[in-house]
Parts: C-alpha cells; structure tokens; sequence
C-alpha cells in the first residue's frame, strides 16, 4: 500500500491540516493500492499564499529562464514515464500499453509544444504599422486554480500547468480524487525540475471541499477546470462573486456522420475504436454515428461484428485490450444509460447490461452498440463516458448536419466521406469546436475547446497560452526607452 498523503506547497511536501485518508482504488479488482489525504479550505489558504509570494519574481522572468526550467521538467518526464503510465494504469484502469504510449505520452508531447509555442510567442507588438506607439503588451493573469479530471489526467495537467507557467502565472493544482496518483509524479518531476517555492502548488481534494475553496477564493485570479459539464457550471458560479477568468473544458456527446460513399468498413470499425479507446472515457469519443440510409443495415453489421472482436482485459497485461470503466460510480452509471436505451426502443446489437464474460469483479463493461437509435433517446443526448456507441440514420447531408447540431455540447466532431467537397462543407457547417474528416489526427498544438455547453476557451497551441494572459494597451510606447 502507497502511503502518499502529503501535499505539495512552497516547493515542499508538507502534511495537510486536517488528516483525512482516501482509499485509492484499482477499479481492476476493486481493491485499494494507496492512500492520500483530502485537503481543506485552509489547505488552499497556504497554496494560494504561496502562489501569491512567488508570483511577482516568476512573472519577471525571461523566457529563456522559463524555458530552460520546462526542457528540465521534459527530461524529467521523459526519465520517469514508465513510473508515471504505472500510476494511471493503476488509478485509473487504462491497459499499460495504453497508459504508456498514449496517456503518459500525451503529457510530454504537450510539454515540448509548449516550449516551441514559447520560443516564438509574441508577448509585446505594436497595434499596427499606423500606430507603433500603440503597444499591445500580454502579461501573465496572475495566480491559476486548476482542476483536472481522471480520465486523462496527464493530458490535462499538462494542458493546464505547462502554460501557466509559461505564460509567467503561478499555479495550484487540485487533481481529481480518483486518480491523484499521476500528479503526484508529476509534482515529483516539477520538484526535480527546480522550479522556484510556490510557482507551483498541489493540494488533493474533493470537488465540494477543496474545488469549491478554490473556485470562491479571492487571491486566485483565474480557474481552469475539465470536467463534467454539471460541475464545470459550479465553478463558473462559484468564481463569478470574485469576477475571475474562467476556462472550461467539458462534456460532449460527439457525432460521426458516415455518408454512402465513405470506405464503409473502415470507417465504421475506425469510429468504434475511437469510441471504446480509454473504455470511452475520452470527452471527444464520437459516440453517435450517424449512417447515411443506404448503407445503414450494412453498416449496422460491421459494427456489430467489430465489437464482438474488441477484447476487454487485465489493464496489468500488454495488449490492446480495454480495461475496466474508473470507479463504481461510473460503473453504475453505464449501466443505467444501458438499460435506459433498451427500455427507449434502441436494438441492441453487440454487448449490453452486465459484465463481460469471465468477469465477477473490477469495474469492467461490455462495448456495447446499439442501433435505430434516434436523437430524442438519453442514450444520444446524454454523455455516457462508457464504451457505448449509439447508431442513428439519415436521409441527406442537411438531415445529417440537423441531427449533428442537434445538442447542448459542441466539443467534437467527425466526418467520413469520398467527396472533399462534401467533406469541407459540412465541417464548416457543424457547431463544434474540433472537427476530423477521415480518421485525420490532430497534432500536438491543435486547439482543443468545444462549443455550447461543453466549454469555454481552448487548450493547446498558442490558444492555450492566451488563456493565461491579459492584455494590456500602452498608448505613447516610445521604442528604445526603459
């Protein structure tokens, strides 16, 4: 058993005011492997003091002085990946080959975007050639509170904490609960790194305790926060008394609309994958396919006969198997969406209620799929975060778009067809914030952000630098001066 239950502030690890213990569970077997303690509101008081102390040296820094530290803390990661994919693996329930090659390694590649974001950012430039004594200078926003989920959790860290401090703010960071284990690698390799006391802070907490301090807290200026669309609506509320910047990353229920000219098998199997990767835990899963009517029945078969080959496993074991949903909590939620979508008509044609074959414990599901779903069903409404994709058909393009648009969250979307054409138009047309044709990746750098009820602002890139800035305008800035 891990014993873990110091916090991270003014660059020590110092134990909490108030004990309080949290089992960490591996949702595998359901046991617990370590143990943290649960912060307070006056856990946050010395992390935002701290925060406050550093910020006026570290905002002053050069950006070689900041570089140099994020290439340290990018070596460090990269010296201790295997510890850190070891920690989501176990926390979270990801395959290790998962955890490894693309949850661990999503927080590295973030960190090397962001030092190349932060070689060539423009942080002063005149208004315009007309007006070169109009000076546009950004300035680091101050002290950030950042809360981060469990499903991807170095993904977002990394989002979060990497161009906060780049941007010259310094940070507290409450990681989710469930699986605090990443971040406190993560902190390791920032106290490696030799960032200077209280740039950066980590103190572990719950949502209503710890989350909420954060959020009303009058010496954070701004709160970043991914998650559940349900609480990203509380920190919004929480932060408004104090008129704090406030960044949101959060829901999406994401269509994938296959048209009849698209490469049916591929793009169908392609969109299930996507969609059971992270055991659909992943907020831009494309979870509603939409099918053009003509090869609808045809597309139906694909699928089911693809995800009765996607196999579910020991998250400890090598593979490309999915591992177990994250906690009890969410294991019973999939369930319940489940069974809603059979009692609301939906057919069921791959996985359904229930564990997998061979499984009596852990927090495993079946992929499941169903098909003649429509858009009025919870099962294409709601944001399920489990492996289950809802089959829906349509008519035309417009229908398709229609049906598309025809949600709160506008994070993701995705389109597969044989006409580039038909392919740039209905992108343009669809209310999301990030749209894929043809199975494209997005690189390192993209902004990430959605529309409507699933967010506010954009991570990565530039864009995610932004976040962390104000802009200032200096009327009569005479070059040469100061």
């Amino acid at each position: 058993m891990l014993r873990k239950t110091d916090f991270f502030i003014d660059g020590k690890w110092v134990a909490p005011t108030v004990a309080k213990e949290l089992d960490v569970i591996n949702p595998a077997d359901e046991q617990p492997f370590a143990v943290i303690s649960l912060g307070s509101a006056a856990d946050v008081d010395k992390a935002v003091a701290a925060a406050q102390r550093a910020f006026p040296v570290w905002s002053a820094t050069s950006r070689e002085e900041r570089i140099t530290l994020l290439e340290k803390l990018l070596a460090a990661y990269k010296r201790r990946v295997g510890d850190m994919a070891q920690a989501i693996s176990w926390e979270m329930g990801a395959p290790i080959k998962l955890a490894l090659e693309s949850q661990a390694a999503s927080g590295s590649g973030h960190i090397k975007s962001f030092i190349d974001v932060l070689k060539s950012f423009e942080f002063e430039e005149p208004l315009n050639e007309k007006n070169p004594q109009e000076r546009i200078v950004r300035e680091p926003i101050g002290v950030c509170g950042l809360i981060t989920p469990w499903n991807w959790p170095m993904n977002q860290v990394a989002l979060k904490v990497v161009p906060a401090l780049a941007a010259g703010c310094t940070v507290v960071l409450k990681p989710s609960e469930i699986a605090p284990m990443s971040s406190i690698v993560f902190a390791e390799m920032m106290e490696e790194a030799g960032f200077p006391a209280g740039v950066f802070n980590m103190v572990n907490g719950d949502g209503p305790t710890v989350g909420e301090a954060m959020s009303r807290h009058p010496g954070i200026d701004m709160m970043s926060f991914t998650g559940s669309t349900r609480a990203g609506v509380a920190v919004t509320k929480a932060s408004a008394d104090t008129v704090k910047r406030v960044a949101l990353e959060l829901g999406g229920k994401s269509p994938n609309i296959v048209f009849d000219d698209a490469d049916l098998t591929d793009a169908v199997t392609r969109g299930l994958a996507h969609c059971f990767e992270n055991t659909g835990q992943s907020c831009n899963a494309p979870t509603r396919m939409l099918v053009q009517r003509p090869v609808y029945a045809k597309a139906v078969d694909i699928a089911a006969r693809y995800a009765a080959t996607v196999k579910v496993g020991n998250p400890a074991e090598d593979g490309d198997h999915i591992g177990p949903l994250s906690s009890d909590v969410q294991f019973d939620k999939v369930q319940a969406m489940i069974d809603a979508g059979i009692k609301e008509g939906a057919r069921v044609v791959a996985g359904g209620l229930g564990r997998p074959e061979g499984f009596n414990r852990g927090y495993y599901v079946r992929p499941t799929v169903f098909a003649d779903a429509n858009n009025d069903m919870r099962i294409a409404r709601e944001e399920i975060f489990g492996p289950v994709v809802a089959m829906i058909p349509f008519e035309t393009e417009e229908e398709a778009i229609a049906i598309a648009n025809d949600t709160p969250y506008g994070l993701s979307a995705y389109v597969q067809t044989g006409d580039k054409a038909r392919a740039q138009r209905v992108a343009r047309k669809l209310r999301a914030g990030m749209v894929q044709i043809n199975g494209t990746d997005r690189p390192y750098g993209s902004p990430f952000g959605g529309y409507k009820q699933s967010g506010l602002g954009r991570e990565g890139g530039k864009w995610g630098l932004e976040d962390f800035l104000e802009v200032k305008a200096i009327s009569g800035f005479e070059e040469g001066l100061g």
